[in-house]
């Protein structure tokens, strides 16, 4: 029997008899390794603050679409305000609070609430988190070998020739690894 609180997604449940470990197709997002950090260039890098992402499709070895469980600290923000070419993304919020900054200006999403951004709808859009808690959601989206993403606050273009992904400036020059 296990105690596990409804929203506790990523935390181990407290065992009352030791049950064996999950084998794939199912996981425990818990076995997921964390990754930190960001793939921008500096100066954007340092920008995001505390982020922390499971791949949980990866894990599952999904290769067509990617599924994320993000956590986002006090302070942190899930990414530059972007929008892409050909990926269409999808957030659900888990746990917590998020504010939504996008074209339209900003909208507060909770446990429960979602938004979705349509692949070449130029409506930029991240996540800030403004409270005093982490909040927790999971992000999806598709996978497709030439997707863009543009900046419109930055100079930075995020490009994928087929070849791989890289950071570059809006003239086209690219960032240093």
């Amino acid at each position: 029997m296990y105690h596990r609180h409804p929203t506790a997604i990523g935390r181990r449940p407290t065992a009352v008899h030791d049950m064996p470990r999950l084998t794939l197709p199912a996981l425990d997002p818990a076995d997921v390794p964390e990754r930190r950090g960001s793939l921008y260039p500096e100066p954007f890098r340092s920008r995001m603050g505390d982020r922390v992402k499971r791949r949980l499709g990866d894990a599952c070895g999904l290769t067509r679409f990617g599924v994320n469980l993000v956590t986002l600290d006090p302070g942190g923000q899930s990414a530059l305000r972007h929008w892409h070419t050909l990926e269409d993304e999808f957030v659900y919020v888990l746990e917590g609070e998020v504010v939504l900054v996008s074209e339209a200006g900003e909208q507060t999403l909770s446990a429960g609430m979602c938004a979705g951004y349509p692949a070449g709808k130029r409506d930029a859009h991240h996540f800030l988190n403004r409270s005093a808690a982490p909040a927790r959601y999971l992000e999806i989206g598709n996978r497709i070998d030439g997707d863009n993403a543009f900046y419109p606050d930055d100079d930075l273009m995020w490009c994928n020739d087929g070849n791989g992904e890289y950071g570059a400036h809006k003239d086209g020059r690219r960032y240093p690894k």
